[in-house]
This record gives C-alpha cells, sequence and structure tokens, in this order.
C-alpha cells in the first residue's frame, strides 16, 4: 500500500511532500481510532527490544536520525510509528532558512536522497518552547550545530547556546560539526577546534545536577587516521559516544548518471549506496576502541538485516532517515520484528 501512495508522492518536488506528509499524518493521527489502529499496525512492543544506552533506557533500538523532524513538530506522531526514539534537529542559536531551493533530491535508482537544506531551523527558542510541552516517555536527542554566519573561530558559543536552552528538554545531545552543507563546518572535524567544543559543553554538562549524554556525529568520508584521532578524542573528553554516519559527499558506484548528478549538484549523499561506508566506519571504531564506547549506527538502513549489519559491526542503536522515505513506516516494524527473531536465535546459542 505504501509504494502505492510513494509512487504518486515521488512524482512532487521532495521537500514540499515532506511537508504534506508531515501534515496529512499528524492530522489522520488526531483521530483517536485511527491512531490505535496506525500504532497496532507498526508499533512493536517485546522486552527483548529494550536496551540500556549511555544510561538511558530505549524502548527499541530503533530511531529516527536528525534532518526528519528539525522543529521538534513530529516527534509525538514518529512515536507512532514505531520508533524508540527521535532526534530532533539540527538546531541552531539562530532561525535560518537554510540554502536556496531546490535542496533535496531523490536519487531513486540507487535508492538514495541527496541534500543541501543547510541547517534550516526555526531557532532554539522556539524548538525549545514545543518541547516544552512534551508529555511522552519517548527518548528525544537534540542535534545541535552553529549558524551559517557564525565563523568557525566562534562556534563553541552557537554549540553553547543550543546546549543550554535544550537541555531541560532533550534526553541527549548530538554535536554536528559532519554536514557537508554548512560552509566550512566539516573542518570543525579537525582534532584541535572538536576537542575544544567538546570539552567546553562537557565542562557545561558536568556542571549540571544530573547530565547529560553527549554524542558527536561524523562524516563517513574520515579516513582511519582521522577515526584514530575521533577515538582519542571521545577518550580525553569523555563524551557519550559516536553517532556513524552523516550523509557522504562521494558519488561513487551509483547507477545513476554522471549527467543527472550534475543536474543535481552539491549536496550530502544518504541512502543505501551509504551503507557499507558506514558498516565500515562503525567496525574500526568500534574494534580500534575495543567497544570503549557506544555507537549509533545509520547510514542505508532499508531493512532488518541491515540493522543487524549495523549491530554486529558494533552499533548499540540504529537509525534511519531514507530507508523511512523509501519503505514507510512498515520498515520499522520490520526490523523491530527482525530483531526480536535475530536476538532469540541469538540466545539459543
Amino acid at each position: 500500500m505504501y509504494k502505492f501512495f510513494r509512487s504518486i508522492l515521488f512524482l512532487r518536488d521532495p521537500e514540499k511532500v515532506h511537508h504534506f506528509t508531515l501534515k496529512a499524518l499528524h492530522k489522520a493521527l488526531k483521530n483517536h481510532r485511527v491512531s490505535q489502529w496506525w500504532q497496532k499496525k507498526y508499533a512493536v512492543e517485546n522486552s527483548a527490544l529494550k536496551t540500556r544506552v549511555f544510561g538511558l533506557d530505549f524502548k527499541n533500538p530503533i530511531g529516527m536520525a536528525a534532518g526528519f523532524d528539525k522543529n521538534a513538530i513530529a516527534y509525538k506522531d514518529l512515536e507512532l510509528c514505531g520508533f524508540g526514539f527521535i532526534e530532533i534537529g539540527t538546531v541552531t542559536p539562530k532561525p535560518q532558512q537554510g540554502n536556496p531551493l531546490p535542496r533535496l533530491f531523490r536519487i531513486k535508482d540507487d535508492e538514495a536522497i541527496v541534500n543541501r537544506m543547510g541547517f534550516n531551523n526555526d531557532g532554539v527558542e522556539a524548538v525549545a518552547a514545543r518541547l516544552k510541552t512534551r508529555n511522552t516517555p519517548l527518548i528525544i536527542g537534540g542535534n545541535i550545530g552553529k549558524n551559517k554566519e557564525t565563523p568557525n573561530e566562534d562556534a563553541v558559543n552557537d554549540y553553547e547556546i543550543c546546549f543550554i536552552g535544550l537541555f531541560p528538554y532533550v534526553d541527549y545531545f548530538v554535536v554536528n560539526v559532519s554536514s557537508p552543507n554548512t560552509p566550512n563546518l566539516r573542518e570543525l572535524q579537525e582534532k584541535e577546534p572538536l576537542t575544544k567544543i567538546l570539552q567546553h559543553l562537557q565542562d557545561l554538562n558536568n556542571k549540571q545536577p544530573l547530565q547529560k549524554p553527549i554524542l558527536l556525529k561524523i562524516a563517513p568520508d574520515l579516513t582511519d587516521s582521522q577515526l584514530d584521532d575521533i577515538i582519542e578524542i571521545v577518550q580525553t573528553t569523555k563524551i557519550a559516544g559516536i553517532i556513524a554516519t552523516n550523509t557522504t559527499i562521494e558519488r561513487k558506484n551509483l547507477k545513476t548518471t554522471e549527467k543527472k548528478l550534475a543536474k543535481i549538484g552539491a549536496g550530502g549523499l544518504s541512502g543505501k549506496p551509504l551503507k557499507e561506508r558506514s558498516t565500515e566506519v562503525i567496525r574500526y571504531l568500534h574494534t580500534k576502541s575495543n567497544g570503549a564506547f557506544p555507537i549509533i549506527g545509520v547510514g542505508g538502513i532499508h531493512s532488518a538485516k541491515d540493522a543487524i549489519e549495523k549491530m554486529e559491526a558494533g552499533a548499540s542503536l540504529v537509525q534511519v532517515y531514507t530507508g523511512f522515505i523509501y519503505e514507510g513506516p512498515q520498515l520499522i516494524r520490520n526490523i523491530n520484528d527482525g530483531l526480536i527473531n535475530y536476538l532469540a536465535k541469538k540466545n539459543k546459542k
């Protein structure tokens, strides 16, 4: 059924479809009978799925990655789709419109998406105001970034503003320095500036009566040497873990023609083509660190098999985004059902 609707929706502009779908879903789920039916169809309740990671209890290990619910308007509806946690954002101190339109593109032949959104969001004050009315035990993460006009040397101030503004309302934080769509942002992944930002946030965190986990989201395009630096930075700053990975700037081994890709232009690629590289990064970090910190695996998860591969590589939790666009809410049910079967077989051995 979803693929029938998808074939119609995919005829329209991706960003407009995104906003239309969120509004339509919210309107439909306002009806109590519809929401009950929806939750029964897609959400899975099973004790085997419960997972405790960096001090938080997740009802299942499947999350929605940042970028889908940038402004904290859809997390309640997404919970009914069966997610165990939602990551809102990326949130910046000031509201910003992001990059010029069009900035979101489907690459259907590769079951992928290219985006160059540019941290379009309502700003930390508006997002925090929405989360004040939060009345669900669903775990919510806050993905934070810097405004486009903020120079890199002042970036730590932007991260601090977002950290303080969202602190009462989210369960964990994600420092985003790996989006390819804000000019020079990825330079903050270098050892010195990254350590400065993370250590500053940890110092703020340690002053709170109850600390909250801080994670770092990294690009899939880092070299092994850079990944070694990441491991060292995690150990130095004592942040809670890593999200691997963000979108890629690579365009290798795609079915889509170079002509079409050139027409789309720059942006971060997500979806199936990212699956193997993100899993490689997870495995490298987990192996080289001897499993010293939790990893949330994201990139190219379109099936239960894909999610299990990430976990076998070392991920404690996983997130989806593009797979949800292509497969619909049934994907979350399939992954959770697949994990229950996988864990049952694993426990019998």
